[in-house]
């Protein structure tokens, strides 16, 4: 059996770094990279493979729920998922981990990058080219499942909470 290659992603300065030097008069505006003329692509075509009331299979047209979600993501740029089953408690506790990591200063953070062999870690993930456009974010990308995936190695342990 083939062993699975890990892919990397193409090292992109810190959204972070990038702000602060516009803040300090190093640069004057954001890097054209991070400009994106339309920001939300066009909803995938969903085909609903006949409309049979005979049949004994039930069928689910998910055009309401796709356009919902273009919608949400052309308008806003992001959605809230409800009714999902993960305990409120659970949600909080999470949130308040990811907060308390991203409020840390930089140094701390990239104590955390990511590496050349992995799109875990902290900074921009899945950066494939020089001219990609990026999201003006950086971001902890972290493999949860399956557990035996996991490289601790990308799991911050500040806070202690979020190992």
């Amino acid at each position: 059996m083939a062993e699975a290659r890990t892919i990397g992603s193409l090292p992109v300065a810190n959204v972070q770094e990038l702000a602060e030097a516009c803040n300090n008069g190093v640069g004057d505006q954001v890097p054209e990279r991070y400009l994106s003329k339309d920001p939300s692509p066009s909803a995938e075509e969903v085909v609903v493979a006949g409309d049979d009331s005979a049949c004994a299979i039930p069928v689910i047209d998910l055009r309401r729920l796709l356009d919902a979600r273009s919608s949400a993501c052309h308008d806003w740029g992001f959605f809230q998922l409800v009714n999902h089953g993960v305990p409120d408690e659970v949600i909080r506790n999470l949130m308040d981990d990811v907060a308390g990591f991203f409020e840390q200063p930089l140094e701390a953070k990239k104590e955390w990058s990511q590496q050349a062999d992995s799109l875990e870690g902290y900074g921009q993930a899945f950066v494939v080219s020089d001219d990609q456009k990026l999201d003006w974010a950086d971001m902890l990308y972290l493999q949860v499942h399956p557990s035996e995936s996991r490289d601790m190695r990308f799991w911050p342990t500040h806070p202690e909470s979020f190992r």
